[in-house]
């Protein structure tokens, strides 16, 4: 009849809306974490049948204390990695706060006090990666790249000599360790730190506006920019919580090492990387959250702490990370190219 609508072949337009709106929730809410849950509890189930102690209570307390830094550090990272960005100079940038929280104490100045100054320097240094990177155009790559050796000669220059700082015995550091090593109960308060840190950058990230112009800049740029994002001020502001959490991380390695060295961990950085891919944060940005970065920081404690239990020689620890990044990347890539082919299919 005249008039009538065509008939379409193909899926309705409300099916096609639930089908995007299940893959859009497959890809942000939960992504590789599945996975990721899945050999985590393989792998601890292999170690607590081969290692007797590794079930323990103070063993767990061992992997909380020995990946608090790596944990609050990929808070940040994440942020980072969601705009398709890295800063590879996090492990500079704790290096430089924390020998600058260890040298304050030293001098008598009060804890609290110190690490208010520590979180500071460490966000002034993402505003500079920011800056360099949002407002000057330069590529994060060679911005942080560049800031990675800075940094690091910024922590040598600040000890004069590069000589480390140690603080057993100091009586702010006594008050600092009470604080940040001590316990409620059997829950270690660094654990607690980690979990209120975690609560609230997810709260950010998954239900502000801010978090959704985060996803945005990663998904696509010049879409955003076009939607009315402050796209300058959003990059700056990812690499400045990536400080933030250095200055943060900073109060931690002190807290735990009683000093500072000046030499950044040459696997930190790595490290972090690491668990923000394993937890299906995708390297071009716009997919991922902090839950699963978590649970990925988790695997990779466990995996480091069972292999120290059982022996096995410190390099052969960095092997194995390099060998899960490679994979976390692969599996990405594949998926990736899954998504595109599905996208393909049902255009």
């Amino acid at each position: 009849m005249p008039g009538s609508p065509l008939p379409v072949d193909g899926p309705s337009g409300e099916e096609r809306a639930t089908t995007g709106w299940r893959e859009r929730l497959g890809r942000i809410s939960f992504g590789t974490l599945p996975g990721v849950v899945l050999g985590l509890i393989a792998v601890c189930v292999y170690f607590w049948v081969s290692e007797p102690l590794f079930m323990t209570w103070s063993n767990w307390e061992n992997i909380v204390r020995a990946e608090s830094v790596v944990a609050i550090l990929a808070i940040g990272m994440t942020y980072v990695l969601l705009t398709g960005g890295i800063d590879l100079s996090v492990a500079s940038s704790t290096a430089v706060t924390s020998m600058s929280f260890a040298l304050l104490l030293q001098d008598g100045v009060d804890w609290r006090l110190g690490m208010a100054i520590c979180v500071l320097i460490g966000l002034g240094l993402g505003v500079v990666n920011g800056s360099l990177i949002g407002f000057a155009k330069i590529p994060f790559f060679v911005v942080t790249l560049g800031t990675l050796a800075i940094f690091q000669s910024i922590a040598l220059l600040v000890t004069e000599g590069g000589a480390g700082v140690f603080l057993i015995g100091n009586a702010e550091f006594d008050s600092l360790s009470d604080a940040i090593n001590g316990s409620v109960g059997p829950i270690p308060n660094l654990l607690i730190i980690v979990a209120v840190l975690y609560v609230v950058s997810s709260f950010v990230l998954s239900l502000s506006q801010y978090g959704r112009s985060v996803y945005a800049l990663g998904s696509n740029r010049e879409a955003a920019r076009l939607i009315g994002i402050p796209v300058t001020v959003v990059l700056v502001s990812v690499y400045a919580m990536s400080g933030l959490t250095a200055g943060a991380a900073g109060v931690a390695q002190t807290a735990l090492l009683a000093g500072a060295t000046p030499i950044a961990s040459t696997t930190l950085m790595l490290t972090v990387v690491t668990a923000v891919l394993i937890g299906g944060v995708a390297l071009t940005g716009g997919q991922g959250n902090l839950l699963g970065t978590i649970v990925a920081v988790v695997f990779l404690g466990v995996i480091e702490n069972g292999l120290t239990l059982s022996g096995v020689a410190e390099f052969w620890q960095g092997f194995v990370t390099g060998l899960i990044l490679i994979a976390a990347v692969a599996v990405g890539v594949v998926r990736e190219f899954g998504f595109g082919l599905q996208r393909l299919r049902s255009a």
